[in-house]
């Protein structure tokens, strides 16, 4: 290929120098190529129509925080969990109720799944930096299993009603007065943490084995069967519900059901729990891009089992691994004092940096959607 005389090359470099400095660009115009948006965040209520499990929660809604492109003009603030006076982690900069940047006309959708106990708010660091690209982010307190509320062994344990929370929130998102109208349908996309990630795995079109209960009947001893931290007496609650409520066991029936969703075109996994409930040909039908994130480090829900499983049996899925990270490494970012009193919540390996690899995995989670809801 010939290349252009040297003087050319100057002249149109002078140009468009003057250019820029005539007419410098929005300074907070964005995209998914990479230039920036302000950041905005509201709150909706999704009531489902007709009946719905709420796995015995106590609130009957999902309760939903939605990121999204902000005007230029919008001030962004700092916000937290565990609010403004007990400070335990960072929920990104974000201005509340900001008018929506005025272009492009729609914007693709991501709907995101929390980890086992946490919220919506725990998953700032990717919904912010997904709208600061040009996408509306819009993650649910699954019922039963987050902060906001008493657990319940339900909302703990009937994991696959947690993709058809994320399909009531497309619903709601798409109906909504305010951002219906600048979503995209043809662009929705999905992420999740922990037993987010599993989700994923759900709403994509994978189906869990209900064989995991009986199991766990015999053998309460084994790993795969182990109580997590933010609910110890999980796995005996589970295994008495099953010899006493009718109603618990004809819900845990519902487990090889498909919750795929096919408004839903490609998923993003980080740290996926729950391999083990998914037997081989209960992945081969996914048929959507899946890209899988996780720590080399984790030992709450080790790779081998879980990322490494899904990448081997999911067809045309790439796993990421972050060398040292941990499993709650995707947590948010906690502050000093909620260090101290819970570090194995929020204390990282030698060399780890929380929130550069929040912000190296929510780059990833920004490039994926970008190539796969085109």
């Amino acid at each position: 290929m010939k290349t252009a005389p040297i003087t050319t090359v100057r002249i149109c470099a002078l140009l468009l120098g003057a250019l820029i400095a005539c007419c410098p660009p929005p300074a907070a115009r964005a995209d998914a190529a990479g230039s920036i948006y302000k950041v905005g965040v509201a709150h909706r209520r999704f009531i489902p129509r007709g009946p719905y499990d709420w796995r015995r929660a106590k609130i009957h809604a999902l309760l939903t925080t939605v990121w999204y492109p902000a005007v230029a003009t919008a001030r962004e603030k700092p916000r937290w969990l565990g609010g403004t006076r007990d400070r335990f982690a960072g929920a990104g900069d974000a201005a509340p109720e900001a008018a929506l940047a005025p272009a492009p006309t729609r914007f693709p959708l991501i709907v995101i799944s929390h980890g086992t106990g946490g919220s919506a708010a725990a998953m700032a660091w990717l919904g912010t930096r997904l709208a600061a690209h040009g996408f509306i982010a819009a993650a649910v307190n699954h019922p039963g299993n987050n902060a906001l509320e008493p657990y319940t062994p339900q909302g703990f344990t009937l994991w696959w009603l947690r993709a058809k929370d994320l399909s009531v929130v497309i619903d709601g998102m798409l109906r909504d007065h305010r951002f219906g109208p600048r979503i995209d349908a043809r662009r929705i996309g999905a992420a999740g943490f922990s037993l987010g990630g599993y989700t994923m795995i759900e709403i994509a079109g994978g189906r869990t084995s209900p064989a995991i209960f009986a199991f766990c009947g015999r053998h309460p001893q084994s790993r795969s069967c182990t109580s997590p931290p933010e609910f110890p007496h999980l796995v005996s609650e589970a295994l008495s519900l099953l010899k006493t409520s009718p109603r618990y066991r004809a819900e845990i029936r519902g487990a090889s059901v498909s919750y795929r969703d096919p408004r839903v075109r490609a998923v993003f996994a980080i740290a996926p729990a729950l391999g083990a409930v998914f037997p081989p040909e209960g992945l081969a039908r996914i048929s959507i891009p899946v890209e899988i994130v996780a720590g080399s480090a984790d030992r709450v829900e080790p790779v081998a089992p879980n990322a490494r499983y899904f990448a081997a049996h999911i067809r045309g899925s790439r796993l990421i691994l972050f060398p040292g990270a941990g499993h709650y490494t995707f947590f948010a970012t906690c502050t000093p004092r909620a260090r101290r009193k819970q570090p194995q919540l929020c204390a990282d390996g030698p060399g780890i940096d929380r929130h550069r690899m929040h912000e190296r995995a929510a780059d990833l989670a920004v490039k994926f959607f970008a190539v796969h809801l085109k």
